[in-house]
């Protein structure tokens, strides 16, 4: 093992360093910096990346790397972890989606690997995904469904077997895996692109952010983390493993009129439904009935919106049709 260097985080063998990925400078003169953990094992093995608050409503991830670093003795490992537990620092601090600042880049999650000479967020997602590239064996980006929906536990991968394995390694209670064909302008695009693996997975948002849901969430999400790290020998221990996996395709239901969205109160996430099956009803504020959402195929859902009050075209539901098991 050698030094394991990210930004200006440097790590001998054994040990952990903070540091930053430097970006550019803010008008009042504050640097744009991306926050990293680099724990380096004293031996040699793969290098598990973890990236949370893409999103700058998503902070569920951020708790996780915190759990993740205060487990993990780098004397004990093989290999190495990088954490990343703020990447959209400006989206962060005023705990929107994307940098309010950046008009045309706004949503970091859709613009990899970002311009050396682009907007703002491009540059951003340039300088984390060089290094990215350069060091990662495997890339895990956490989600959630932020400020306008709640997301149960669920993994987008592409259809690759080793990019599947590593989905699998998240272990008991991940047992949804939603096919991402071909990713975009996402860090795992970035993995992919390389001839690497990474997986976004989704978890939290909202309607969980009392403090036992908020601590639960991120509980689950370390968890996780840590059995994909045992999963790959980078510590020791025995994985989980989910038993069985689900997968298939999402479908984002919109809401077709704006008014007040009533879901079904008997809903339960990742449980079969059947095509046609009523999920919500959207009333005016005289409870008169607009409208009606119902499943498009057999399948589950797997995420809801947060908010009652709707606007016609807004995230309502996600849906899984499911496609078979893996």
């Amino acid at each position: 093992m050698s030094e394991l260097i990210v930004g200006t985080a440097k790590a001998a063998p054994g040990t952990r360093a903070r540091g930053v990925i430097p970006v550019t400078n803010l008008p009042g003169g504050r640097a744009l910096e991306i926050p990293v953990i680099v724990i380096n094992g004293a031996q040699p093995g793969p290098c598990v990346w973890v990236d949370a608050v893409i999103h700058g409503d998503e902070p569920e991830g951020t708790l996780c790397c915190h759990r993740v670093d205060s487990v993990l003795d780098p004397k004990k490992m093989n290999g190495s972890v990088v954490l990343v537990p703020v990447l959209n620092v400006p989206a962060f601090e005023a705990a929107q989606r994307g940098n309010p600042l950046d008009t045309f880049s706004y949503d970091l999650n859709r613009i990899y690997p970002g311009k050396a000479d682009g907007y703002l967020t491009e540059r951003l997602a340039h300088a984390h995904s060089v290094c990215l590239r350069e060091i990662a064996t495997y890339e895990i980006s956490i989600h959630s469904g932020g400020a306008h929906s709640y997301l149960s536990e669920t993994i987008f991968a592409t259809t690759d077997d080793k990019a599947i394995e590593l989905a699998k390694a998240m272990g008991k209670g991940w047992g949804l895996i939603l096919k991402s064909f071909l990713p975009k302008g996402s860090p795992p695009a970035v993995m992919y692109e390389a001839g690497k693996q990474g997986i976004t997975v989704e978890l939290g948002g909202r309607s969980a952010t009392s403090p036992q849901d908020f601590h639960r969430c991120a509980r689950v999400l370390a968890d996780g983390v840590l059995n994909v790290l045992r999963y790959y020998k980078i510590i020791k221990g025995k994985p989980t493993s989910a038993g069985k996996w689900q997968t298939g395709v999402q479908h984002a239901l919109l809401a077709p009129v704006s008014g007040m969205f009533v879901a079904e109160p008997t809903l339960r996430f990742q449980q079969p439904m059947k095509k046609g099956d009523l999920l919500a009803r959207i009333v005016d504020v005289y409870g008169d009935l607009l409208a009606e959402l119902r499943t498009p195929v057999d399948g589950m859902i797997f995420g809801l919106r947060a908010l009652p009050n709707v606007q016609t075209g807004e995230w309502c539901c996600f849906y899984a049709e499911i496609q078979g098991d893996l």
